[in-house]
């Protein structure tokens, strides 16, 4: 047990969460040097877990975190620091690379569709993380809202939190299972890593859809098993075209 003062037990609190939401940060930071290059962000995590100096937890790429703690923590740090004339660049830059997590899902969508104007898309999961309805500051209802200002319909599934997005969201079509949402749809972003969604039948899903793009915003699957169903797979940080990958050429020692 650490006994300190109040300002200290606070802080304590407050650095702890915003250097989680660092690490989140930090690895979806990786992510677009890994889908230059042609490395798979999951296997660097892997590694980089694997130096006890540096942890497995906190490194999952993905469209980043919401919730109550985190984004809301790591905002009062900074702004604790810019009343006492600090300059948090780092923690702005955490906050910064989280949103952008969400738009470079959409451009890619956008890039691979061709337009979103008219599109119809299925996002699956709304609560901010599994096993919970909490949908506070979730990264689906920025997905949500990009799409729908690039003019796409959206349709809608969550195990458990439909109701609570429907009182935030209400321009989208909320369906009872992701079959239902994925019904005429040009694409399908999974936005919550619910492990219920592994057991869906891709062929199911694939047969119902337009177009079959699968947009996997939390890695959740194994892209060569949705490629081997017939999808476009799009995952974070992974190479869209594995055969076209990037090699890169051994760089000169210093002399």
């Amino acid at each position: 047990m650490l006994i300190t003062d109040t300002e200290t037990a606070e802080m304590i609190k407050y650095a702890s969460n915003a250097f989680l939401a660092t690490k989140i940060s930090f690895i979806n930071e990786i992510v677009s040097i890994c889908e230059g290059v042609g490395a798979d962000v999951s296997q660097v995590a892997q590694g980089m877990g694997l130096d006890k100096r540096i942890g497995s937890q906190f490194l999952q790429a993905g469209i980043g975190y919401g919730g109550s703690c985190l984004l809301k923590d790591v905002k009062a740090l900074a702004h604790m620091a810019s009343i006492y004339g600090s300059h948090p660049q780092l923690l702005n830059a955490v906050l910064q690379i989280n949103v952008d997590q969400r738009r470079r899902l959409v451009r890619r969508l956008r890039k691979t569709l061709g337009s979103l104007k008219g599109a119809t898309v299925a996002v699956l999961g709304l609560a901010y993380k599994p096993n919970t309805d909490d949908v506070r500051d979730s990264p689906a209802i920025d997905i949500i809202r990009l799409l729908d200002r690039e003019g796409a319909a959206v349709r809608a599934h969550d195990p458990v939190a439909n109701k609570n997005l429907a009182k935030i969201l209400r321009d989208v079509t909320y369906c009872p299972d992701a079959y239902e949402a994925v019904s005429g749809c040009d694409a399908v972003i999974i936005a919550t890593d619910w492990p219920q969604f592994l057991d869906l039948d891709l062929r199911q899903v694939k047969a119902r859809m337009r177009r079959p793009v699968f947009v996997d915003g939390r890695n959740l699957f194994q892209p060569d098993v949705v490629r081997g169903h017939g999808f476009t797979y799009l995952g974070i940080g992974r190479p869209d075209h594995p055969e076209e990958a990037l090699v890169l050429e051994p760089q000169p020692k210093d002399v």
